[in-house]
């Protein structure tokens, strides 16, 4: 698949991704995607997100390449079960945070734990760090086996954000044409 065959659907996580963030720079790069819009990215609540992404997936004309990052990652694999069947042709999943770190964020719904633990009903990859600050990587890779994702080792990358130095992240890019080669 190439990223022209397919609407793409930016999901960031807490906060949103700012201008340096690569999913913003991936949003502005790739004519087909855009953001999932949620009513409050400080104050998440996972009904919002799981029906804005509902209603984004239902929206799209092409098939669908779902990208999350952090709190977005966990966003998706809630939403999955609630998606228009195989509209959604894969799913691209960086640095989830870790179940004991959103415990510890008050803004956070408590709606969002636990995180599901059956398959995912599309392809996917999990992206994860060695040193991720709000992650730990065996915990990601638990969620990878659990997906059915297929996992990829960032190495020491941080939370994979621009705070990190992942601005327009070319390895991402990289790993991602991989990906909807597959697909």
């Amino acid at each position: 698949m190439k990223t022209s065959e397919a609407d793409i659907l930016i999901v960031p996580g807490l906060g949103g991704s700012g201008p340096d963030h690569w999913q913003t720079r991936w949003e502005n790069k790739f004519s087909t995607a855009r953001r999932v819009a949620q009513p409050d990215w400080d104050r998440p609540i996972l009904a919002d997100w799981i029906s804005n992404i509902a209603a984004a997936v239902s929206e799209a004309r092409r098939p669908v390449l779902l990208i999350g990052h952090s709190l977005g990652v966990h966003a998706v694999a809630h939403a999955a079960a609630a998606l228009e069947g195989g509209k959604v042709r894969g799913a691209f999943l960086v640095a989830p945070p870790a179940a004991h770190v959103l415990e510890g964020i008050e803004q956070v719904d408590r709606a969002f734990l636990p995180v599901p633990a059956g398959p995912l009903p599309f392809p996917s990859v999990l992206v994860a760090s060695r040193n991720d600050p709000f992650g730990e990587y065996a915990q990601s890779e638990d969620l990878a086996y659990a997906w059915g994702s297929a996992i990829v080792d960032a190495g020491e990358a941080g939370h994979i954000n621009a705070d990190s130095g992942h601005g327009p992240w070319p390895e991402g890019l990289m790993r991602l044409g991989g990906f909807l080669a597959k697909i």
